[in-house]
Parts: C-alpha cells; structure tokens; sequence
C-alpha cells in the first residue's frame, strides 16, 4: 500500500528527527513525498518507469552525504526524499505483482531492475497490497513517527493507518468495482 510505504519512510526518518528536531517537519516531508512518488508511475507503466529498486541507491546514498556534510532543511527533506523512494522500490520486490489482482499470482514481474535490465520477481512475503499483512506492517512502521512527530503529523499518520485499513477490508472487492478500461 502506499501508506505502507510512507509509513516506512516515515519510520527511517523518525530517529533522525528525534535528535534533530529542528529538521522533524523537513524530513516528514521528504519521506511522505519519497514514499509515494514512486507510484506517480502508475499512468505509465507501474513499478517501471518511476521505480528505481537499485540505481535508487546511487542517488539514495549521496544525498544523505550531503545532508550530514551540510545539514539544512533542503538537504535533510532531499536525502529523506531518497532514501523513501528507493526503499519503496526496493521494497516492491517483496510483495506480489502490479496486476490489479496480484492474489491470482499471474506474473512473475515485480519491480523492473533498470541496472540490470531485466524484471525483478515477486517474493510474495506480503501476498499483495492492501493483505492483512501488509496493512500490520503498515501499522508497525507508522509507530515509530506517532512517537517522535507532533503537530500536525500525528493526525496525518492516524488518518492514514485510517486509509490503510479501509483500503485492506475493501482490497480484493476493488478488481470488481474497477472498470474494464482500467484493465
């Protein structure tokens, strides 16, 4: 779910904004953002086109460079940017499919390893977005932010762990409700 991977964004960060919390709304920012950009590439061709599961990290890693040698707002919200976006894609691996009903186990395509040219498969660990279990470990990983986060965020976070939930009792009733074009 996406929610799963802000969460997980969120949750990297979390410490990080514990001991600087000057920089706690910059990170959130950047991990919210990281965690959902990836999924932008759903209008093309999902978890391809915007998914980046290793060179990710070429771009993950230098940023956070940056952001210890000279930390600012920008460069903190950068680095945590990402550092969510190549765990979400790196982290597609280890669910099911992109197909609408991933339950069905119809591909062998996960996430598309751009380095190497080829398709990563699905580990199936969480069988599909929005299974039970991805909707407990989305709870686990919104955890740590509810504990370090205030403002605003807390309520953002609950709202989402609402989503999060809704979204997995309704999951597989959705590929009955999706129209035929969006197949």
């Amino acid at each position: 779910m996406a929610t799963t991977h802000v969460f997980a964004g969120l949750a990297v960060v979390a410490p990080i904004a514990y001991v600087v919390p000057e920089f706690a709304v910059a990170l959130a920012v950047g991990a919210i953002l990281g965690g959902l950009a990836p999924d932008l590439d759903l209008v093309f061709v999902h978890r391809r086109t915007f998914h980046f599961p290793v060179a990710g990290l070429g771009v993950a890693v230098p940023a956070v460079g940056v952001a210890v040698v000279a930390p600012s707002a920008l460069t903190l919200a950068v680095a945590a940017f990402a550092v969510a976006a190549w765990l979400h894609a790196a982290s597609d691996s280890i669910g099911g499919g992109p197909e609408l009903d991933p339950w069905n186990e119809r591909t062998e395509r996960a996430v598309y390893d751009h380095v190497r040219g080829r398709w990563l498969r699905p580990r199936r660990w969480i069988r599909y977005d929005g299974a039970p279990e991805d909707a407990a470990l989305g709870l686990a990983l919104a955890g740590p932010a509810l504990l370090v986060f205030d403002g605003r965020l807390p309520a953002v976070i609950v709202g989402g762990i609402g989503v999060s939930l809704l979204y997995a009792v309704c999951r597989r009733r959705l590929v009955a409700w999706t129209p035929d074009w969006l197949e």
